[in-house]
């Protein structure tokens, strides 16, 4: 009996907490949100478990419910858990499941937004790359090899939030169907085809589409509940809701914009409090349910940014800081929009319902004069090339992000305009080692001019994947690196070796202590702490590049702006010696970085 109490209360020990709550019921009537059969208000708030760093879910939520939301919304990026066609990860900044289950500990409700086309300002709008290893493939269509991978990955996702509906005992009470289609095409076959992926998976709770205004008559699919996005009168919702959901609500303001992102080289967005709060109010007065785009932000890290661009546009890259002027900010404190929200929440709670205390503004810390005094050119890292006669794009060389150095010869006396034809995204372009030029998709540049000596020479063109495009006309043509040829005078540069760089794995790279090495490098330094804090590595000193601490992508820089600094949570560092590598594109020379107590995301630079 001894042994069997032992056993018992090892295997106690050793489970894990599995989260028990009363059962309850959520449904859609004819005008309100039924939860156990009672009219129930979304007061939503949308946060990415992607976006944010793992340690720091349990205290985000726990703001989120401080603000007086009732209601996470989450998107789940499919190229974030199938990296490369058929495997699968759900574990550690992936764990879509454990986000849901802290949610419900704090008593949040949660809508999953599956994708698998998000958008939301991420890497091809969530689709992993490797769709565009297939020829002709069209994402958001009926193709059969687009349906049948794209069941695949819901298939698995499936398994991970199917026991946390709410008709099994978790917190999520409703999931979407695709994302704003009605912006791209209006094939209700191909919505119905998702509708029936994630019946047949599993999924038993409500469904819904959301729209633009202007978007709902192709996006909005017959039986299914529809809902807007960027429209906050009150009359007009009702009315647009009623036409196409047989004259009733409920009425779900799916996505609401309280602020906007950032892009590389372009002002940052604020919008004060001041010009949205009353409109919010009388949503909630209303008795609509609503969902904050974005609640907290967080931060977009390595190379999971996503561009926009438009036939009236041109290319804009994301930053890495996706701090959207929220009423949370990147650093997970409050800010004046937190209380103003959470002040008029606090008017429209059911009776009996208090709001927790909001936690304190967390410290920051600064740390100054870090040397990086250990040097890793990519001349010395150089792994095995592949060889052809024109050069490959990314997707060729079985790569999705990253980097990849393109290696060529030149004639001698070679002279003219050297041309990259639909050149993707970003180039630093070498002859014989020396920089010469720095070509930029952002501005329209493919081309330089050329001159090499009576000798052979080597051009070395540099190519940056700075985010495939995430939203519109262009989400099928998203093909990187150099994507058709290179030309001397319209004549064609043959004979290429390719170098991949996909930063996924850093720890490899050899350094030396030799300060003469050139051309884009690694910089390795340590810095101690004698206790640890959030703060902000300042790199407005520094040109474009990437930026790893203690093995951890804290992720991209550049110093034309907006965003010059990069958060850096306290959990990801610790007392005693902390690892920071740097990889510079530009500028070489820079030696000395400086972490500072606050976040600059509002600099422009030349």
């Amino acid at each position: 009996m001894r042994r069997l109490i032992v056993l018992l209360m090892v295997l106690c020990l050793s489970t894990p907490t599995i989260v028990k709550s009363q059962k309850h019921t959520f449904s859609v009537g004819d005008n309100a949100f039924l939860l156990d059969g009672k009219p129930f208000q979304i007061i939503s708030g949308e946060m990415h478990f992607a976006r944010i760093p793992r340690e720091c879910w349990k205290e985000r939520l726990h703001m989120a419910k401080a603000m007086g939301l009732n209601t996470v919304a989450t998107y789940v990026f499919w190229n974030f858990h199938e990296t490369e066609k058929g495997f699968y990860n759900f574990k550690d900044n992936a764990d879509v499941a454990e986000f849901c289950r802290l949610a419900q500990e704090e008593g949040l409700w949660v809508i999953i937004r599956p994708s698998p086309y998000a958008c939301a300002e991420w890497e091809f709008g969530g689709y992993p790359y490797w769709l565009l290893k297939e020829k002709n493939l069209k994402v958001r269509s009926q193709d059969s090899r687009f349906m049948e991978m794209s069941r695949n990955y819901f298939n698995a996702l499936a398994k991970e939030i199917v026991p946390l509906q709410i008709t099994h005992g978790g917190p999520i009470i409703m999931v979407q169907i695709e994302n704003e289609y009605g912006s791209y095409d209006s094939d209700k076959v191909y919505l119905g085809k998702y509708k029936d992926i994630y019946r047949q998976s599993g999924i038993d709770v409500e469904l819904y589409t959301c729209d633009g205004p202007s978007q709902m008559p192709a996006g909005y699919l017959p039986g299914v509940l529809p809902a807007v996005n960027g429209l906050d009168n009150v009359k007009e919702v009702k009315q647009l809701i009623d036409k196409y959901n047989n004259g009733h609500g409920p009425y779900f303001i799916a996505e609401w914009y309280p602020a906007w992102f950032d892009s590389w080289g372009l002002e940052h967005h604020v919008v004060p409090y001041k010009d949205f709060i009353a409109i919010y109010d009388s949503v909630l007065s209303a008795g609509l349910s609503i969902n904050i785009y974005m609640a907290h932000g967080g931060s977009t890290r390595w190379f999971w940014n996503g561009a926009n661009m438009s036939k009236r546009e041109p290319y804009m890259p994301q930053t890495s800081s996706y701090d959207y002027d929220a009423p949370i900010d990147e650093a997970g404190n409050p800010t004046p929009k937190f209380f103003a929200m959470r002040e008029v929440i606090s008017k429209h709670l059911p009776n009996g319902v208090t709001l927790p205390i909001v936690p304190e503004k967390k410290k920051s810390i600064s740390i100054r004069d870090v040397t990086l005094n250990q040097f890793s050119s990519i001349w010395q890292n150089l792994p095995s090339p592949k060889v052809s006669d024109k050069p490959l794009c990314f997707e060729d060389l079985n790569q999705g992000y990253g980097f990849v150095l393109y290696r060529t010869k030149l004639k001698p006396s070679s002279k003219g305009l050297l041309k990259i034809k639909q050149l993707r995204d970003y180039a630093v372009v070498f002859i014989d080692g020396k920089q010469i030029t720095t070509l930029d998709r952002r501005l329209k540049q493919d081309s330089l001019e050329v001159e090499t000596g009576n000798k052979e020479s080597i051009l070395d063109i540099f190519v940056e994947n700075n985010g495939r495009i995430n939203y519109g006309y262009y989400l099928n043509d998203n093909l990187h690196g150099i994507t058709q040829s290179v030309t001397l005078n319209d004549a064609e540069i043959l004979n290429w070796q390719m170098f991949s760089f996909p930063m996924a794995d850093i720890s490899n790279m050899k350094y030396i202590s030799d300060n003469s090495v050139s051309g884009p490098l690694f910089r390795k330094g340590y810095f101690l702490l004698n206790k640890t804090a959030d703060t902000y590595l300042d790199m407005s000193h520094w040109g474009k590049g990437h930026v790893w601490i203690n093995g951890k992508s804290i992720g991209k820089y550049w110093n034309i702006g907006p965003q010059q600094t990069l958060y850096v949570p306290a959990q990801w560092l610790k007392e005693g010696e902390n690892e920071i590598v740097i990889f510079e594109q530009l500028k070489p020379e820079q030696q000395v970085v400086n972490f500072i107590e606050a976040p600059i995301l509002d600099r422009l630079q030349k």
